[in-house]
């Protein structure tokens, strides 16, 4: 498997376009995205796990309940989630969407991101998603129509071996506030020339989704929008993937490296971010207890502000872990810091180690920092991602809706 370029146009057959029809302020960004491919496709998808759901959610679940699709048309600036006339403006998005591509209605995957509560202005796009152009190669303008409070396009394309037949896959994904482990406030559109069968497909989608979107955190914050939708399209012309071995083990893999590259974007562009915070936990009892005990750390606004002051308080690392609800011996516990600068010991046995305080400044003053926790329980190990908690992510949500 290697990094390649064209995000969700790096498969054959998939075409995207993006404009602004009008849903957001802004009289120049672009705000309404579509995907579209040459051929049906299986597809699969997880979503938000918080009780309240928004329309395109609820919609997008029955349009897959057959494990097919062929269309993503998702807009940014309204969320269409707890408005009036949700699920009726959300069927006609589809509508737009079908008309404009020539797929069925039942085909098209419906997303949106935005302010919840406020109806979606859908005579809008309704307007303008006939005059849409689409095109092969075009994926940087529809990742660019799906962002909101982000501040970098998030993209990554890799290509695969299955069948003896080279294969591509590649993403686009929005996120930035309103994030938290069970998805967060994200959009998320991966596409593929493999053939796999949509079971097979959703199970490593949900195999993966564990280990790498819900292991990100940002503010705490679980939205009702959040969705990861994955389409291939069997153009590259493997032998269709239907039962696990090696070509299945592929396939999660690169589906594996395209999610958790786009699950480290997310973090490093938290709302006011200045570093990326990458949490490990390791030597736990189980898997569980690590993901447990390193998302507590990722989620401490005492350990991100620590973050943010680059200040090396390993306390508030070792108390967010005994908080955490997992069980350990909490003197057998090491703690590290690292970056590009190097890497630092501060705790040994539950227990503070004299350190050089300038270099841990230096270390946790980099973009990304590590926080690595060592235990003696066993061979559990997870790491989960996170940011730093900054003034500006308050002046940003301050005023969010206004």
């Amino acid at each position: 498997m290697k990094f390649t370029e064209g995000g969700v146009c790096a498969a054959k057959g998939f075409q995207a376009g993006a404009m602004r029809c009008g849903i957001r302020k802004s009289q120049t960004k672009k705000d309404l995205a579509m995907i579209r491919s040459d051929v049906l496709c299986n597809a699969a998808a997880v979503y938000t796990l918080n009780r309240v759901k928004a329309a395109p959610v609820l919609l997008t679940k029955e349009h897959l309940a057959d494990g097919k699709a062929q269309a993503v048309i998702v807009n940014s600036g309204n969320a269409n989630a707890c408005a009036p006339f949700g699920i009726e403006n959300a069927r006609r998005e589809a509508k737009a969407a079908a008309r404009a591509l020539g797929v069925r209605e039942e085909d098209v995957i419906v997303a949106s991101t935005g302010v919840i509560g406020q109806t979606l202005p859908i005579e809008a796009i309704e307007e303008h998603a006939g005059s849409m152009e689409m095109k092969y190669g075009n994926s940087l303008t529809a990742a660019e129509a799906i962002m909101t409070t982000d501040t970098k396009v998030k993209t990554i394309a890799v290509e695969f071996e299955a069948g003896g037949v080279s294969c591509r896959m590649g993403g686009i994904c929005k996120g930035s506030g309103m994030i938290h482990p069970n998805m967060g406030t994200m959009l998320c559109f991966i596409t593929t020339d493999c053939a796999i069968s949509s079971e097979l497909m959703k199970k490593a989608l949900l195999h993966n989704v564990a280990k790498t979107f819900n292991r990100v955190t940002v503010d705490g914050d679980t939205s009702t929008n959040d969705m990861c939708a994955v389409l291939a399209n069997g153009l590259a012309g493997n032998p269709e993937i239907t039962a696990e071995g090696s070509d299945y083990e592929t396939f999660r893999e690169a589906l594996q490296a395209v999610m958790e590259d786009l699950a480290r974007k997310i973090a490093a562009d938290g709302e006011g971010a200045g570093r990326l915070m990458t949490c490990t936990v390791c030597g736990a009892a189980d898997e569980a207890a690590a993901e447990t005990m390193a998302k507590s750390i990722a989620s401490s606004s005492l350990v991100k502000a620590a973050m943010f002051g680059a200040d090396a308080n390993w306390g508030r690392v070792l108390c967010a872990m005994g908080y955490s609800g997992a069980v350990f011996d909490t003197e057998r516990v090491r703690i590290e810091f690292a970056s590009k600068a190097g890497r630092i010991a501060v705790c040994e046995n539950g227990r503070g180690l004299d350190f050089d305080e300038t270099l841990a400044k230096e270390i946790l003053s980099q973009d990304e920092v590590e926080i690595l926790a060592v235990l003696e329980e066993g061979e559990g190990r997870a790491t989960c991602w996170g940011c730093d908690l900054t003034y500006d992510y308050v002046k940003i949500n301050g005023d969010y809706r206004t």
